[in-house]
């Protein structure tokens, strides 16, 4: 008798029938949505941006390619507690909280990727509430531009190619845009980074965050 080939969770979600493709700037759930399924995202990038009553925006994350979303709905979450925007053109699968449930358990090669998936977001957000309590509008700039750029994964920081926007920083960093464009000038003309079709993000702007 034939054998089954072993489950692939990479193949899995490559081969997703319930894929969709976004353009920029359009809406993959928005805030109040029924939360009834998990998103993976196949391509692109996408930012999570909570609303307040009064309307002032906060942007909470930028999500790429391989990161999972709208985890919620497993630990009974209703409706979405914020909306999810393309950030760039992307396409994002989608498995429903049944399926997302029935895989976990039964696929433990799935369910490891996505504890990892799960223990990393914990940590970038236990880290960046230190950055918003602890740190200056400048270090957060400086923080946010480094994680765009993917600073970590490899020693060097990537090219930003994703067209963020001033008024997308200042809802990521909790300031105004003036202040943005402020500190990006100030960095642009320390060497910090720079622009040539492209944001570039150098090592040095690691020594804003590394004062007292």
């Amino acid at each position: 008798m034939t054998e089954e080939p072993a489950f692939d969770p990479r193949i899995f979600l490559a081969a997703s029938d319930h894929s969709r493709s976004y353009a920029t700037g359009e809406i993959v759930f928005a805030q109040g949505d029924v939360a009834d399924a998990v998103l993976y995202i196949h391509s692109g990038e996408i930012k999570v941006v909570v609303t307040s009553e009064q309307g002032k925006e906060a942007v909470v994350g930028i999500l790429k390619a391989g990161e999972f979303l709208g985890e919620g709905c497993l630990v009974g979450q209703t409706a979405r507690l914020a909306s999810a925007v393309a950030l760039t053109d992307c396409r994002v699968a989608r498995t429903g909280k049944a399926d997302m449930m029935h895989l976990l358990h039964a696929e433990p090669a799935f369910a490891e990727i996505f504890m990892m998936h799960l223990l990393t977001r914990n940590s970038r957000v236990e880290a960046d509430l230190a950055d918003q309590l602890f740190n200056s509008s400048e270090k957060r700039l400086a923080r946010a531009l480094l994680l765009l750029a993917n600073f970590g994964k490899d020693g060097t920081p990537q090219a930003i190619t994703t067209r963020v926007s001033q008024e997308t920083l200042a809802a990521i960093v909790g300031t105004t845009r003036s202040r943005i464009n402020f500190f990006m000038n100030k960095f642009r003309k320390l060497g910090f980074i720079e622009y040539n079709g492209h944001l570039h993000v150098h090592s040095s702007l690691l020594s804003v965050l590394m004062r007292e």
